[in-house]
């Protein structure tokens, strides 16, 4: 019996140890193109690699301490390292946002390459894509999770209450992988209230809506309460509209820390 027991404890612990060891990488996948079928009169307004400190000026974080600039295998990017922050939103939605404030848009195009790295998440391992924020109980987000329920992997509309879903159609979710970059691509045109977001694929969307509750407003990426990693991101917009604000706080955005 005692030698069954060891037996059985040794098994449990040889489970457990492989269960918290770090899993090899995937193979990386050929990414798309950037700015591919654009529509009419949409230039390039922004873009970054999260390769310089000064970019860290052109957002404005619900908390600076949970961001940082990083190096991964030679590629730069903005990591959310940390799952939650010392920010709490008025209404249930997302905790960590870095938001571009340089300017606002209406109609827009986003793509950023982005990897999910909080591997044990389950379903709802997700990064998030904000727009037509113009305070923090008042915008739309994108949920991009490993599986779809009424809380994920859905576009949802924040108007002063929690978060609601609001697509009108969605995959049953996405496969993150492990060290894996993915493209993301968001559509919206304020005028029919279209919002289209593509993972990978841009020839067909994974979530479909409509809504026109919003008009123009901040972008943003973050997370609901995950870790992630962003790295190359374009915005493309027929126009922009000059703002400089602080949404989530009036103190000056403290430094992101760069390691």
């Amino acid at each position: 019996m005692k030698l069954r027991s060891l037996s059985l404890i040794c098994i449990s612990m040889s489970l457990s140890s492989s269960c918290v060891a770090k899993p090899d990488p995937d193979t990386q996948h050929a990414l798309p193109d950037f700015g591919a079928n654009l529509p009419e009169r949409y230039s390039l307004v922004y873009e970054t690699d999260f390769s310089t400190d000064s970019v860290c000026s052109d957002f404005e974080f619900t908390d600076p301490n949970t961001w940082r600039l990083q190096t991964e295998d030679g590629e730069p990017c903005l990591e959310l390292y940390e799952k939650i922050g010392d920010y709490t939103p008025e209404v249930r939605s997302p905790h960590t946002i870095a938001l571009l404030t340089k300017f606002q848009v209406g109609d827009f195009v986003l793509e950023v390459d982005a990897e999910s790295t909080n591997i044990s998440a389950g379903a709802h391992r997700d990064t998030c894509y904000f727009f037509g924020l113009s305070n923090p109980s008042r915008f739309y987000y994108v949920h991009i999770a490993s599986g779809a329920d009424p809380n994920a992997h859905n576009i949802f509309l924040v108007k002063d209450a929690p978060r609601t879903n609001i697509a009108t159609y969605t995959t049953t979710g996405i496969d993150w992988g492990v060290g894996i970059r993915h493209r993301i691509r968001i559509e919206r045109t304020v005028s029919d209230g279209a919002i289209r977001v593509y993972f990978n694929d841009m020839s067909t969307p994974v979530m479909q809506a409509t809504d026109t509750s919003f008009d123009w407003g901040f972008v943003g990426l973050g997370s609901f309460d995950d870790t992630a990693k962003f790295y190359a991101l374009k915005l493309y917009a027929p126009e922009t509209r000059n703002a400089i604000a602080r949404i989530f706080t009036k103190k000056a955005t403290d430094e992101v820390s760069s390691k």
